[in-house]
């Protein structure tokens, strides 16, 4: 008898997991069939058909193309949409990634449907109830019958929540994809040639959390250090438009004048980026664990991070947005050689573990 899984993704990261966990249903053919929702969430011009060949998957068989708007007002479209698809489709789970409204959507969806959430990721925590993915997460977390943590510390979280059962640390999906790309990027991409980069020898950074960018502050903070860092070395920011355009409108566009920008790039590019860069400045949390993965000393933008393995690790620092303490911590990160040690987040093979918990 075939198990039917409708996976919900919103925004590229998600599809970025979503492409592992694929890859080992299509092993399972005969008795797994999946069904791709996107709810267009984050609009990104790079995921064209190039992005999902490039991840090897097929594109999504449902794209809602909510995007925009309050989160009360995004959220509660993507919730409808995704009922009468779940109504259609009649699947045996609901498999939903991290902690986006996309997230969020499908786990209230499922969960009102009685149908079974499977949330990956799940037992994160930052501990700042401001940040609305922490929101999301929580929430997520509540209503799901299989809860699959990328690591230890995700399982002790939710054990301190009272969430015990159904819990199974499967080790980061992220690890699997590290792993499966790593290679390929190596052999496939052309972005240091065409960048004129050497490698070990320039910054890789990104800013694009709300956090950061709706501030002007924390915003100015951040590119006034990379352009100091810049007299030091070439430091390469893809540009998320949304940054772009809030730099722009808070006057801050000369201090990108130094810098290496480019827009968003494919997923193959900017992980060759990854692996070669000196340095990784970022607040995003998929590149702080790239970062840890590919053994890049890393200097993450935010006041807190949920990947706390990868500080204690003495791999990543935390910073914030004050300009002296990112310029103090990039001299400190040039001395830093991150040595292999034992990864906290699992074996490399937690694709295989998630399909075969949802196959019990």
């Amino acid at each position: 008898m075939s198990c039917k899984i409708v996976t919900i993704v919103g925004a590229r990261p998600q599809f970025i997991k979503a492409a592992a966990v694929s890859r080992e249903i299509l092993k399972h053919a005969g008795s797994l069939n999946e069904v791709m929702v996107h709810t267009g969430q984050h609009y990104d011009p790079n995921m064209s058909q190039v992005f999902f060949d490039e991840l090897e998957i097929p594109a999504p068989h449902y794209n809602l193309e909510i995007s925009g708007g309050g989160h009360g007002a995004m959220t509660g479209r993507m919730l409808a949409g995704i009922e009468g698809i779940l109504l259609d489709e009649k699947p045996d789970w609901v498999l939903i990634y991290g902690d986006t409204n996309s997230t969020l959507a499908g786990a209230l969806a499922a969960a009102k449907l009685h149908i079974p959430v499977a949330h990956v990721e799940a037992g994160l925590r930052s501990f700042n109830m401001r940040m609305p993915e922490e929101i999301n997460r929580i929430l997520a977390d509540r209503v799901s019958t299989l809860l699959l943590c990328p690591t230890a510390l995700a399982v002790d979280n939710l054990a301190r929540e009272g969430l015990s059962q159904g819990v199974h640390n499967v080790g980061d999906v992220m690890y699997d994809v590290a792993l499966y790309y790593r290679e390929r990027a190596k052999a496939n991409s052309r972005i240091l040639q065409t960048l004129a980069l050497r490698e070990k020898n320039f910054a890789l950074a990104t800013c694009h959390r709300a956090e950061n960018t709706d501030d002007p502050a924390r915003l100015e903070g951040i590119v006034s250090a990379l352009a100091q860092i810049a007299r030091d070395m070439p430091v390469v920011l893809p540009l998320h438009p949304r940054t772009r355009k809030l730099l722009q409108q808070f006057g801050l566009e000369r201090h990108l004048t130094a810098l290496t920008v480019v827009e968003p790039l494919p997923f193959l590019d900017m992980v060759a980026l990854e692996q070669a860069a000196r340095v990784i400045l970022t607040d995003s949390g998929g590149v702080q664990k790239e970062a840890f993965f590919y053994r890049v000393p890393c200097i993450t933008l935010r006041d807190e991070t949920e990947w706390v393995e990868t500080l204690v690790s003495g791999r990543n620092q935390l910073v914030g947005a004050d300009s002296l303490r990112i310029l103090s911590a990039y001299q400190q990160r040039l001395q830093f050689a991150p040595n292999a040690g034992v990864t906290p987040y699992g074996d490399g093979f937690a694709s295989k573990k998630i399909i075969e918990n949802l196959m019990l």
